[in-house]
């Protein structure tokens, strides 16, 4: 008899459990994440209100912003998405490791679904501060390189070079991203 496909919120509160499993670093957190085509869907929508969460998660708070903002952000979020993915496509493509594509996506959307939930929370709670953005920016590369190592299990040098890459598109993708989006919203007013 088959079995019934999980519902979005049972499969959100196994991501939740397997976010924790990779905070924590601990050898089961792949158990967690549903890496079948319907699970990388449902991934895709958690990161879809992961950019939602972070968009407009500050202005529900009561963070004024100009307008526009919310856009620009939303696709300065998916241009540096495109060029992550791109990333950690090519270098695992370059290892001969593209079995561990999917699985990186579907832990990594969901990550970035509940990292941003705890960034919208710290923010309510203590404020946004330079403090905060640490704290968040060390949680996401733990993140990272548990997705690398548990998820993908890539070797301790492929894990190094999968970060850097990443890291690397990431600040170029907005270093370049980011300008070009600048200039075409023009001085903020």
């Amino acid at each position: 008899m088959p079995q019934p496909s999980p519902t979005f919120i049972e499969e959100a509160l196994d991501a939740a459990r397997g976010t924790w499993a990779l905070v924590l670093g601990r050898p089961d957190a792949a158990s967690y994440f549903d890496f079948s085509q319907r699970g990388l869907i449902g991934s895709f929508i958690a990161l879809l209100l992961a950019v939602t969460v972070s968009v407009f998660g500050p202005q529900l708070l009561g963070a004024a912003s100009p307008t526009g903002t919310a856009a620009g952000v939303t696709l300065l979020s998916a241009l540096i998405f495109a060029v992550q993915i791109g990333a950690a496509y090519l270098v695992l493509q370059m290892m001969g490791r593209l079995d561990g594509f999917m699985p990186y996506l579907v832990a990594d959307n969901w990550a970035n679904f509940y990292v941003s939930l705890f960034g919208l929370l710290l923010s309510a709670l203590l404020g946004a501060n330079d403090i905060m953005l640490l704290v968040m920016g060390v949680l996401a590369i733990v993140i990272e390189v548990n997705i690398a190592r548990r998820i993908v299990t890539l070797a301790p040098v492929q894990i190094a070079i999968f970060i850097v890459a990443q890291l690397a598109a990431n600040f170029i993708g907005l270093m370049i991203l980011g300008g070009f989006l600048l200039q075409t919203m023009g001085p903020a007013v």
